[in-house]
């Protein structure tokens, strides 16, 4: 017989109005697709053999209209916003996290609609942080970790290359291979996700509701394989399954900007936890960080482009990833930060985890996998699941199902980050020799 679902109470029933209607609001907001370049321009700038910047203004950005009127669309969130002050409070958890969302999806909207201006970039810095931004009071910058990672990089670079890094499987080929791990993996899920081929990506791959779109033309080998299970099905379809499951807050099935840095920097952890990443997926990350750190300063389109050429990345590569800079933006203007997203989240991800376990406090960390969390947020997710508001995620990794390994990892690593490494290397130089 099938199990009855128990019934929501009035203040339940009424969360769950208004978190349906946040995520009904937020829904044509597209940010990807409302700052996507065509063809055109790729095949106009190969055409000046990189000579003459992309001709991508306001006027090119209007050829590609949004989806809603952004005025009717910031006062709809401003009317969610008192209805959530008004019939539950300012200042319970959820009601914190549903008002902050919304103001975030006002900014979003914001961008979108300055698509070409000089303020598109500021937003966007506000959005998902500036290179320049420190973790902490005169601590290092993103940029400062571009540098010190690549540094570490040029001394490894091929050395780790071995038979599964070998670009075997076309698009096809590896969808087929990916579809069947993530039907194991999503096995008590009702449907199985979706795997399919584009060629409407700017990357290799993304994830999306409950699909992943593969880049057409292009090939994969068994690590860019096991790489795309960790991080765009695990983590990316995971959090959103998990999202899409919450009874009464369903705004957790849907992301605010703040939430992708979490994201990213949670699936950049599992990548690593998993042995699923490798240095060039390390370096084309970083490179992220010091081509966005260019536009910020000035650099143009074509600086940045030709950055990535010696960078050893070919044309069509270094094209694609400098359109990720400036997409939304122009071709002179701020860039789009969201790149930065990848290394920012991961450090905050990394300590909190380290944190956590220091604090005794494991038993949180499968919250992270609730939906899509912020970190800032964690505090009250976890109010949230004890009092029954949020359930706790059915879709988890292996390493946050058996905490323990992950724990005496934890236990260990904070101690070695108080040890002087330039001492430790003086100490034992003579082991290094080449």
């Amino acid at each position: 017989m099938k199990k009855m679902k128990k019934a929501l109470t009035e203040e339940q029933a009424l969360i769950r109005e208004l978190s349906d209607r946040l995520v009904e609001a937020q829904r044509p907001i597209r940010i990807l697709d409302a700052i996507k370049w065509d063809d055109h321009i790729k095949d106009e700038f190969f055409k000046s053999h990189f000579k003459k910047l992309p001709k991508v203004n306001k006027e090119y950005y209007a050829k590609n209209p949004l989806s809603f009127d952004p005025k009717k669309k910031t006062a709809e969130f401003f009317a969610i916003e008192h209805d959530i002050r008004k019939r539950i409070g300012s200042f319970s958890g959820v009601s914190q996290m549903m008002q902050r969302m919304s103001q975030e999806y006002r900014l979003a909207v914001d961008m979108l609609a300055n698509r070409g201006g000089n303020i598109f970039g500021k937003i966007s810095q506000q959005l998902y942080g500036s290179s320049d931004d420190a973790f902490y009071t005169n601590a290092p910058s993103l940029n400062d970790l571009a540098k010190n990672v690549s540094h570490t990089l040029d001394n490894i670079s091929k050395k780790t290359d071995n038979v599964i890094d070998k670009k075997q499987y076309t698009a096809e080929e590896a969808a087929a291979i990916l579809s069947k791990k993530l039907s194991s993996y999503f096995r008590e899920h009702t449907t199985d996700p979706k795997v399919i081929v584009s060629d409407n990506i700017v990357s290799d791959a993304a994830a999306g509701a409950e699909r992943i779109k593969m880049k057409k033309n292009i090939m994969f080998s068994k690590r860019n394989i096991k790489q795309l299970e960790v991080h765009e099905g695990w983590v990316h379809l995971g959090t959103t399954i998990n999202g899409k499951n919450q009874p009464i807050c369903t705004f957790l099935s849907k992301g605010v900007p703040s939430s992708t840095v979490t994201q990213e920097g949670l699936a950049i952890l599992m990548e690593i936890l998993s042995y699923a990443s490798y240095p060039q997926r390390v370096r084309r990350i970083t490179d992220r960080i010091v081509a966005i750190n260019m536009a910020e300063n000035g650099a143009d389109f074509i600086e940045v482009f030709n950055y990535y050429l010696s960078q050893s990345y070919d044309e069509e590569q270094s094209y694609a990833y400098t359109v990720r800079v400036f997409r939304g933006s122009t071709p002179k203007g701020k860039p789009f930060t969201k790149d930065l997203s990848y290394n920012k989240g991961f450090i905050e991800i990394f300590n909190y985890i380290r944190l956590a376990i220091n604090h005794g406090l494991v038993k949180h960390l499968p919250y992270l996998f609730v939906g899509k969390t912020s970190l800032e947020d964690m505090r009250i997710i976890v109010d949230l699941v004890e009092e029954g508001l949020v359930v706790k995620p059915k879709f988890l990794p292996p390493q946050f199902k058996d905490l323990a390994p992950l724990t005496a990892w934890a236990a260990y690593s904070l101690f070695v980050n108080d040890l002087d490494v330039e001492q430790i290397a003086f100490d034992i130089k003579g082991l290094l020799r080449k």
